[in-house]
């Protein structure tokens, strides 16, 4: 069966599987994961080279220890840039239109019929994929198609730290009528370069870009201090008993 022929295949449960593959492996996750791979050769939407690689994915993910599978998930996933999950970082970073775009995909879901849970981000790629699962199947391939472009840029970022989940990615693209393969992908930032960035973009423009001498110096220059003596009053004469 051919991946980019013009007739999507249902794929409800593999986009399933694929965000749970996608998500924090705790115990219970870890616990299902021969169910996951009994679901995704069951539905047969990808090839079997791919369901070799995932097989291969849950293998690792079953065998290794809990604390060292969790803790590469969390270096993996949530401390460099080119593989976080969060779609709008690649696309917005942690500039101000990310949030409008955040309201807009939530309200793609509940569209739908679907909420998100508490502490859940709708641009998080497993939550996206679930959205994605709940749609007949032209229009999850149609969905997927729109963000092939960042799911190629994790892929890739998972190719160059050489991490055994860039198959899922490539499942996804595969989904999407894509071909899987790597694209230029920025250097990772250092944490100061992060942080500049990020305060370069909040910063607040400067207030009539400073005053003059007579009010509040540039940042950085001294602050000039003019001490203003109140004028002396002097009481008026009243003579006792007169009238006022």
């Amino acid at each position: 069966m051919s991946f980019f022929n013009t007739t999507p295949v249902s794929a409800t449960m593999t986009l399933r599987v694929l965000a749970h593959l996608l998500s924090y492996p705790d115990a219970e996750l870890r616990s299902h994961l021969p169910e996951l791979q009994s679901a995704l050769h069951d539905e047969g939407a990808l090839s079997p080279a791919r369901l070799a690689e995932l097989d291969a994915l849950i293998t690792r993910l079953a065998r290794r220890r809990p604390l060292d599978v969790e803790a590469d998930h969390v270096e993996l996933f949530d401390r460099g840039r080119g593989t976080a999950l969060h779609l709008f970082e690649h696309v917005h970073g942690d500039s101000r239109d990310r949030g409008p775009a955040m309201v807009d995909l939530c309200q793609t879901y509940e569209a739908a019929g679907l909420f998100l849970a508490p502490g859940e981000l709708p641009d998080h790629l497993p939550v996206v994929l679930q959205y994605a699962s709940t749609q007949p199947p032209t229009q999850a391939k149609a969905f997927l198609g729109e963000i092939a472009h960042i799911l190629q840029v994790i892929f890739s970022a998972l190719l160059r730290r050489e991490a055994a989940h860039a198959c899922v990615l490539a499942a996804l693209l595969d989904l999407a009528g894509e071909k899987a393969q790597a694209v230029a992908v920025p250097p990772e930032p250092t944490l100061d370069e992060s942080w500049a960035e990020l305060d370069a973009e909040w910063a607040e423009p400067m207030a009539f870009d400073g005053c003059s001498t007579q009010g509040q110096a540039r940042p950085g220059q001294p602050q000039p201090i003019q001490i203003v003596r109140p004028p002396v009053r002097t009481a008026s004469h009243v003579t006792p008993g007169a009238s006022a």
